[in-house]
């Protein structure tokens, strides 16, 4: 798999389940990809449609192949509530290059339960060819500059 940055562009999400009773709920998305996780602000007042267009990125340096989104509301008396998650594999953006914004669904307990919208865009780092990796001291023909202090 070839190495390189991984740029997740946050737009928004609609449908959400909103299940708070005296508000709107305060959503936020947790951006995971192997060990790396980044977090989005917490849309206050965002409710059901929050709109975030932020932009995330990742190292891409291996075979893993799937951008976990879990989206979280914001509770400040009790523990985050989880609305759901969308997982997203990444294969096709690395083939293409990039992926325009596109829905993907949230799930929740396997049911829908709204949609969220990312741009994704990989850059790959250019191809090192390690037959290269030769010491600059050697690079003048084989030649190397000798103390004459004796």
């Amino acid at each position: 798999m070839p190495r390189g940055t991984l740029e997740v562009v946050l737009v928004s999400a609609k449908g959400l389940e909103d299940n708070d009773f005296l508000s709107s709920i305060d959503p936020y998305v947790i951006l995971t990809f192997r060990a790396q996780e980044h977090k989005s602000t917490v849309k206050e007042g965002g409710g059901s449609n929050p709109l975030w267009n932020e932009i995330f990125l990742f190292t891409v340096s291996d075979s893993a192949s799937e951008l976990n989104l879990k989206i979280m509301e914001k509770d400040n008396f009790n523990q985050d509530d989880f609305l759901g998650e969308a997982i997203i594999p990444i294969d096709a953006v690395i083939e293409e290059g990039s992926i325009p914004e596109t829905a993907y669904n949230v799930v929740k307990n396997e049911e829908y339960c709204g949609e969220i919208k990312l741009a994704l865009t990989f850059n790959a780092e250019p191809e090192r060819n390690d037959d290269q990796d030769y010491n600059t001291e050697e690079s003048y023909g084989g030649w190397t500059e000798s103390n004459t202090d004796t």
